[in-house]
């Protein structure tokens, strides 16, 4: 099986993230391949909140691009979380439509190194949940409780979307301690982080950071190899940024770029 090279640490920078977006060998869609490919970008969504969903689907089929979607079990504005039942005929469209999937754990869990004192007997780090029985609380966690934390989203993918996910994995936040890297590429998942053009400020208030400046500095940035990185909704920005997606790809693709996932065949295969 081919995976994504993992960064070392999760601070990568630009050439660490475009090596692991260049080890990937996921195909771009029909719409993107051709001779007049400049290059590849590759374009990610962790979920946050859901409100955006439906209206970046729209925008990913009218361009016919592939996306890598990160899931946790995040709180939606309807009351209920992503990966209910309520959710499933969303997920199960995507899966269809051939984007790529991995875990962003499933009660979206932030983590930190534990001190040191903690670390002398086993590899340990601290996690706190957002969400969950458990959301609020500091825990320490080692390698197994991370991985049955990863694998969670990929059993409730399968029953929701009839498929499971690739083998990657992103960090609320983007941060985890050496340990949890390590412990998540033990049982098989590769941490993906973003390039810094590909920060695409979503999550930015929206009065200092506008969406047009946004768009802007992202068709200005955004180079081959980048992986791109926003979300299906954000409770704190009053305007919201994934209409900017439209524009985005199309400048992109105007340039030449190409939009692939972040999965190989192998992966998308794996029983």
């Amino acid at each position: 099986m081919t995976l994504v090279s993992p960064a070392a640490t999760l601070g990568a920078g630009a050439e660490t993230v475009k090596a692991a977006a260049a080890a990937s060998q996921g195909a771009p869609s029909a719409a993107d391949s051709g001779a007049g490919c400049k290059g590849t970008v590759h374009l990610t969504l962790d979920t946050g909140n859901m409100s955006q969903a439906e209206a970046i689907a729209a925008i990913l089929r009218r361009h016919q691009v592939k996306a890598t979607f990160f899931l946790a079990n995040e709180r939606t504005p309807r009351g209920d979380f992503a990966l209910d039942d309520g959710w499933s005929a969303y997920w199960r469209a995507r899966a269809a439509e051939g984007h790529a999937f991995g875990s962003h754990t499933y009660d979206h869990v932030y983590f930190r190194e534990a001190p040191a004192a903690s670390r002398a007997a086993a590899p340990v780090f601290l996690a706190r949940p957002q969400f969950g029985a458990n959301a609020g609380r500091t825990l320490r966690w080692d390698g197994a409780a991370l991985c049955s934390e990863l694998r969670r989203v990929d059993a409730r993918f399968r029953e929701i979307a009839g498929r499971g996910l690739d083998p990657l994995w992103r960090a609320p936040g983007g941060r985890a301690p050496a340990a949890a890297m390590q412990a998540a590429r033990g049982c098989g998942f590769t941490h993906v982080h973003w390039a810094p053009a590909g920060f695409l400020g979503d999550e930015l208030p929206s009065e200092t950071h506008p969406n047009e400046r946004l768009l802007e500095q992202a068709l200005s940035r955004v180079r081959d190899g980048d992986v791109l990185m926003a979300h299906l909704g954000i409770w704190s920005r009053r305007e919201p940024f994934a209409p900017m997606l439209d524009p985005l790809i199309a400048g992109l693709k105007r340039q030449g770029l190409c939009f692939a996932t972040l999965a190989t065949p192998a992966v998308r295969g794996r029983p």
